[in-house]
């Protein structure tokens, strides 16, 4: 298929520098080096203006989960456009799309996850979310009940509510965040912050942080707990087995309700449907978006238990968005999940690509630059390290050997995502053996020009 922008690359670079405002980025680093401009997508692969193809290792943002390319979710757009394009579900209206997709979101949801708040992305969700515990609380009879508690190094958005809701320092650090009524406790990230102690003990420690902030804080005063799976942006930081049993214990045991973000770990992305099945939670509540629709227009929501949506549903709850269940996206989003069920993608995940991927990820520890790998159903990570005994961190600042991986990553047309510096990937859900072959191969190619460049420039040092 031809390209069909022919635009010189210079040319388009020059216009997005002058007039794009680029998402969590120095406009004006970028702009003297040029983006790289994406044209196309098909499966896992994408091309760029050069005629560059990409292996994506990220399916974008975590979201293509069954790949660029489909022309049956191109159609549902269509179809849909041509037959109502936009209404809202204000005013005791409805849609055949919106109807149709929480019908289906209850049926693949596990327990009592059988009402959805529609949003237009996962942050506003996830500011439902902080809208509707607080309400749910107060409409009980307990209004004290108003804070959250997060996690450090959590990601739930970059909103004013959801971005204070995580724990990213960066974001904390510009427009005035964190708002009052939230706490953030430690992450618990073993490899980095668990010392000498073993995962088992760390993992305990971690989870009982939660009990103390609650004891702190006090229990009349505490709405819910929220976090990911498995984190996500924070860096596939997957916790010790122990640690999210003790979660739940706690919040059963002191009347605090569970939020688990399943924005990234959603719709298959671990072999399971969601992120929480693979780690045996209850939530009360999770976030849905990104694999929803499979990025293909934007939309997510909050999936709430029938308690929590009956007490909510008992009063009128004065909340909603424009694009709340907006037709087009939601008949997308149908689409998208008859796509994943007819082809089987959770299944494939948990049986087939996944197992396979896993073999190959796990060998990369023996790079001598890799302290550690992980990987869950199809997110992954490796943590990078000058002296793999002591887990040590480098001596140059947090991200610098990240971002020279990245780059090399980059240059080497596979898309793989540093978090400080540590690596990620998050592949389709449809990339098949052959392309994993290919993307561990270049991703032993980027640790070997990485390492090589570290040694000439003295940076394979550990800090004191």
């Amino acid at each position: 298929m031809p390209l069909t922008n022919v635009r010189p690359t210079a040319e388009l670079q020059a216009l997005d520098a002058a007039h794009h405002m680029h998402p969590f980025t120095d406009q004006s680093s970028l702009a003297k080096k040029g983006a790289r401009i994406i044209v196309r997508g098909e499966g896992s692969w994408l091309t760029d203006s050069e005629g560059e193809r990409i292996l994506d290792g990220m399916s974008g943002l975590w979201c293509v989960n069954v790949g660029y390319g489909r022309e049956r979710l191109v159609q549902a757009a269509d179809r849909q456009m041509r037959e109502l394009p936009y209404y809202n579900t204000f005013f005791q209206t409805t849609h055949i799309p919106a109807i149709d997709l929480a019908a289906k979101l209850a049926e693949i949801c596990p327990g009592d996850l059988n009402h959805v708040f529609f949003a237009g992305s996962g942050s506003e969700a996830n500011d439902t979310n902080l809208r509707m515990v607080r309400h749910y609380w107060a409409l009980k009879g307990k209004p004290s009940k108003s804070w959250i508690i997060s996690r450090k190094n959590g990601y739930h958005g970059s909103s004013v509510g959801s971005g204070s809701m995580g724990g990213m320092a960066g974001i904390h650090a510009q427009g005035g965040l964190p708002i009052p009524g939230i706490r953030h406790i430690d992450q618990p990230y073993w490899y980095l912050e668990g010392g000498d102690a073993s995962p088992e003990d760390f993992g305990r420690a971690r989870a009982r942080q939660l009990e103390t902030a609650i004891d702190e804080i006090g229990e009349d005063n505490v709405a819910a707990f929220i976090a990911e799976p498995i984190q996500g942006a924070g860096g596939v930081i997957i916790p010790p087995e122990n640690y999210w049993p003790e979660i739940q214990r706690i919040c059963d045991e002191r009347e605090i309700l569970l939020i688990c973000d399943e924005v990234i770990t959603g719709f298959g992305r671990t072999g399971h449907w969601f992120g929480h099945q693979a780690i045996g939670a209850r939530p009360d509540i999770i976030t849905i978006a990104k694999g929803l629709s499979s990025g293909y227009l934007p939309i997510g929501g909050s999936v709430v238990s029938d308690e929590v949506a009956e007490v909510i549903g008992s009063d009128e709850f004065n909340h909603g968005y424009t694009y709340s269940g907006h037709p087009v996206a939601a008949a997308v989003a149908l689409e998208n999940l008859a796509i994943i069920e007819e082809e089987k993608l959770v299944q494939r995940v948990h049986d087939d690509v996944g197992p396979y991927i896993r073999e190959k990820w796990l060998s990369l520890v023996d790079h001598p630059l890799v302290g550690e790998a992980t990987i869950v159903g199809l997110m992954g990570s490796i943590a990078l390290t000058p002296h793999k005994p002591s887990r040590a961190r480098f001596a140059s600042e947090a991200g610098t050997v990240g971002y020279i991986c990245r780059e090399f990553s980059f240059g080497n047309n596979l898309i793989m995502r540093h978090v400080y510096d540590r690596m990620i990937i998050a592949p389709p859900l449809v990339i098949t053996r052959e392309e994993i072959d290919i993307l561990i191969e270049r991703v032993w190619k980027t640790l070997d020009q990485t390492h090589a460049r570290l040694k000439d420039e003295g940076l394979l040092k550990a800090a004191s």
